[in-house]
């Protein structure tokens, strides 16, 4: 199995990546020193003074999100997936917006051969991150894992049929595949754990404009009549160049800035009615849960960072670093929106992570 970071001493599934040492979660400089500490033991194979002083600073900050992480991530490398999955359980319960702890439930259960809870972690993941490339593969794992089972299952209650024996086997060829071609992951040499920031996508460049061929030399006409002359339109007014970009820049700034303020409505306004919501969800249910999840928090900061703005007619696409923290939990991310004009207004009508 391949993951981030050096390899649990049980096994678990191959083909399925694990997420060791908080490396998504955001360190704070005032507790970077802590979290190294801990790494460090786990490294050198120390997991019980590990497991002691990640215990020793959760005494006093029982809700850090960070420290909880590498816990279940130290109680794994010792062989103890019930405690880690209680662990990561746990997390999920106080921060249901990281997806990373439900991603590690999920190899967790695979581990333990439970493919259905396993299934069920992954879309609470990709539910919370619809861009989160890792508990999509991992999913795909997870279903051809339960095709297996299925098709031996059929094969025991119907031995005869003929159908089932090659899907079987190309199903068990993928697995042997994955095993053969997988390669460990180096351990993370880091001081500390470090924030994973997906590579922004390419903008794809843009192909040069056809140069028509010249046309023949035609004739030149006679002079026509003299006619009344006419005055010609006024030319359109010219858009400074880079006008587009730095209202589209100005939305998205002022979204963040509502966000981070609470004001409801001026963050829903910010996007279009034309808005696809993560996960399938009705419009209606995603402002709900968006409104409970923000109205919640006691204290909100979203700051940008690395903002770039392509516009390309009505349409436009914003990337940038995304540094979120609400209350004792800090996320950093790198995020796209993408953006339609709708009369004078530019409206969110995609957003993701990780693009």
């Amino acid at each position: 199995m391949s993951k981030s970071g050096s390899l649990p001493s049980n096994p678990l599934p191959a083909a399925l990546r694990w997420l060791a040492l908080a490396a998504a979660l955001l360190v704070s400089a005032a507790h970077a020193d802590e979290y190294t500490d801990v790494n460090d033991l786990v490294r050198s194979g120390q997991l019980t003074q590990a497991l002691t002083k990640a215990d020793q600073y959760l005494a006093a900050k029982p809700r850090d999100p960070q420290m909880r992480f590498i816990k279940g991530v130290i109680q794994t490398e010792a062989g103890k997936p019930a405690d880690a999955i209680s662990t990561f359980i746990k997390i999920t319960q106080d921060y249901p917006e990281l997806p990373e702890p439900y991603n590690n439930l999920a190899v967790l259960y695979a581990g333990q051969n439970q493919f259905d809870k396993a299934r069920a972690a992954l879309e609470m993941a990709i539910r919370t991150n619809p861009s989160y490339a890792t508990a999509h593969e991992n999913l795909g794992d997870v279903y051809a894992r339960l095709a297996s089972q299925a098709y031996s299952k059929a094969l025991q209650l119907d031995g005869g049929n003929s159908a089932v024996p090659p899907k079987l086997a190309l199903i068990r060829t993928l697995f042997t595949a994955e095993v053969k071609g997988q390669k460990q992951a180096p351990s993370n040499q880091s001081s500390g754990p470090v924030t994973v920031q997906p590579p922004a996508a390419p903008v794809p460049a843009k192909p040069a404009a056809a140069v028509a061929p010249p046309a023949p030399a035609a004739p030149v006409p006679a002079a026509p009549p003299a006619t009344p002359a006419t005055t010609a339109p006024a030319p359109a007014p010219t858009v400074p160049a880079g006008a587009a970009e730095k209202e589209v820049e100005r939305t998205v700034r002022a979204w963040a800035s509502a966000w981070a303020a609470k004001d409801m409505a001026a963050y829903l306004a910010a996007y279009g009615k034309d808005f696809t919501p993560p996960g399938k969800q009705s419009r209606k249910t995603w402002e709900e849960e968006r409104r409970s999840r923000i109205v919640g928090k006691s204290r909100i900061s979203v700051k940008l960072s690395n903002l770039s703005v392509a516009v390309k007619g009505n349409t436009a696409t914003a990337r940038f670093k995304q540094d979120y923290s609400a209350d004792a939990l800090h996320v950093s991310s790198r995020k796209t929106l993408d953006m339609a004009k709708a009369g004078e207004r530019w409206l969110i009508v995609r957003e993701s992570t990780g693009g």
